[in-house]
C-alpha cells in the first residue's frame, strides 16, 4: 500500500512538472511571437498617399437639370411678290445681318408699273395746272363768269388735285412692290439651307419660303426643375438674375454662362416640374438651336462651408467616411455628413474641420492607425512635410 502511494505522489509530481513546463514553454514562445510582431509593425514602411486640406470656403449651390437650346428668334423667309428668281446673294450657313440682300426676284414687272405711275402723276400735275390757270382766269372775269362757271372751274382743280394724291399712293404701292422683288434678312441670324435656285418661279401665296434665319445672338436655353425647388428659384430671380451655364451633356465642358430670365407661369403638374428660360450672349456660338445641354442654375452659396474634394469621401457599410492624418502621420478614421457636392468638391456638414489633411488617394492600403507618407504620392511640393517620422 505503501510503495502504490509513493508512486502515486511520483505521478503527480511529474503531471505538475510536466504542466509547469508546458506553461513556460507557451508564455516564452507568447512573448517572443509579440516582440515578434512589434517589430515586424516598427519595420513596415509607412504608406504612400495623396493628401489634401480641409478648408473653409464659400460653396456655390447650384441646381442641375437637362434643357434644350432654341433660337432666340426663327424668322421663315417668304417672297411677297411674285416673279423669277434672278440672284441669290447669300451662302448657305453664312452669319446675315438685318436688311442684307438675301434673294433677288426679276423686278421689270413691277418696275413698269412704277413708272406708269409716275407717269399718271405727271400727266395729272399737268391737267391740275391748266385747271389752276383756268381757275384763276374765271376769277379774274369777276361779275362776267357766271357762278356755275367758277364753281365748276374749282370743282375741277379739287378733283385733279385728289388724283394727284392718288397717284403719289399708286407710286408708294407700285414701288414697294418693286422693293419686294429684293428679298432682305428681317433678324440678324444664321442662315440654313435654301429651298429655292437661280430661276425658280416664287409665289407670294405659297407655304414654301425660300430660307430659314435663326438669331443665335442672343440664344436661350429652356430646361426644367422640380416644384420643390421653386421658392429658392424664386427668391434668387428676386435679387437678380441668377448665373445659369450650360454644359455639354455630359457635364464635362462648359459651353456658355448666362443668366435665368424666366419662370414658366404654371408647374406641370404630370411631371411636377417647371420650365425655366435662360439667356445667353453667344457671342462665340458655342450654342446651336436644338442642341441638348446640361444646366446648372446658382441658386445660392453657402459662407466659409467646410469644402474637401471628392475624392477623400468614401463609402462604407456603416456610411460616408474618410481617412484624416494625426500628428504621428497615422491615419485616423472620421464618419462624415456631407450635404453638398459638385465640380470635385463636397460640403462637410460634419466629422472634420478645417486646417485637417485628408487623405486623397491610396486609401485602399490604409485602416485606421496606419502610418502614411506623401513622399512619393503626393506631387504637391507643400504637402510633402507629412512624412514619416
Amino acid at each position: 500500500m505503501s510503495k502504490s502511494r509513493t508512486i502515486g505522489w511520483v505521478l503527480v509530481i511529474a503531471a505538475v512538472g510536466a504542466a509547469g513546463y508546458y506553461g513556460w514553454q507557451k508564455h516564452t514562445s507568447d512573448q517572443q511571437a509579440a516582440e515578434a510582431a512589434q517589430k515586424r509593425s516598427a519595420q513596415r514602411p509607412a504608406v504612400p498617399v495623396k493628401i489634401s486640406p480641409v478648408e473653409k470656403a464659400d460653396f456655390p449651390v447650384y441646381l442641375t437639370g437637362l434643357g434644350t437650346v432654341q433660337a432666340f428668334n426663327t424668322v421663315q423667309v417668304r417672297t411677297r411678290v411674285d416673279g423669277q428668281i434672278t440672284r441669290i446673294a447669300f451662302k448657305e450657313g453664312q452669319f446675315v445681318k438685318a436688311g442684307d440682300t438675301l434673294v433677288e426676284i426679276d423686278p421689270r414687272p413691277y418696275q413698269a408699273t412704277l413708272d406708269q405711275a409716275k407717269a399718271k402723276k405727271a400727266q395729272d400735275e399737268a391737267n391740275l395746272a391748266n385747271a389752276n390757270l383756268d381757275l384763276q382766269r374765271t376769277t379774274r372775269l369777276g361779275e362776267f363768269a357766271t357762278r356755275q362757271q367758277f364753281d365748276t372751274q374749282r370743282s375741277t382743280v379739287a378733283q385733279l388735285t385728289a388724283q394727284i394724291a392718288a397717284d403719289d399712293a399708286a407710286i408708294f404701292n407700285a414701288q414697294t412692290q418693286v422693293d419686294y422683288a429684293t428679298v432682305k434678312s428681317p433678324i440678324d441670324g444664321i442662315v440654313g439651307l435654301r429651298l429655292v435656285d437661280i430661276g425658280n418661279i416664287v409665289n407670294a401665296s405659297a407655304q414654301t419660303g425660300i430660307v430659314t434665319i435663326t438669331q443665335i445672338e442672343p440664344i436661350t436655353v429652356i430646361f426644367t426643375a422640380p416644384e420643390d425647388q421653386l421658392p429658392d428659384i424664386k427668391a434668387a430671380l428676386a435679387t437678380a438674375p441668377p448665373k445659369t451655364i450650360a454644359l455639354t451633356t455630359d457635364g464635362k465642358r462648359v459651353l456658355s454662362t448666362g443668366t435665368l430670365a424666366l419662370i414658366n407661369n404654371q408647374v406641370d403638374t404630370t411631371s411636377g416640374t417647371v420650365r425655366l428660360k435662360a439667356v445667353f450672349d453667344n457671342k462665340d456660338h458655342a450654342l446651336w438651336p436644338g442642341q441638348s445641354v446640361s444646366t446648372r442654375l446658382l441658386v445660392r452659396t453657402l459662407k466659409d462651408a467646410t469644402v474637401v474634394p471628392d475624392d477623400a469621401v468614401q463609402h462604407g457599410t456603416e456610411g460616408l467616411y474618410a481617412y484624416s492624418i494625426n500628428q504621428e502621420n497615422k491615419a485616423e478614421l472620421r464618419k462624415l455628413k456631407v450635404s453638398q457636392s459638385i465640380d470635385g468638391k463636397s460640403v462637410i456638414e460634419e466629422g472634420l474641420s478645417p486646417g485637417q489633411q485628408v487623405i486623397t488617394a491610396g486609401q485602399y492600403k490604409v485602416s485606421p492607425g496606419t502610418l502614411v507618407t506623401t513622399a512619393v504620392a503626393s506631387s504637391d511640393p507643400s504637402q510633402s512635410k507629412v512624412t514619416q517620422e
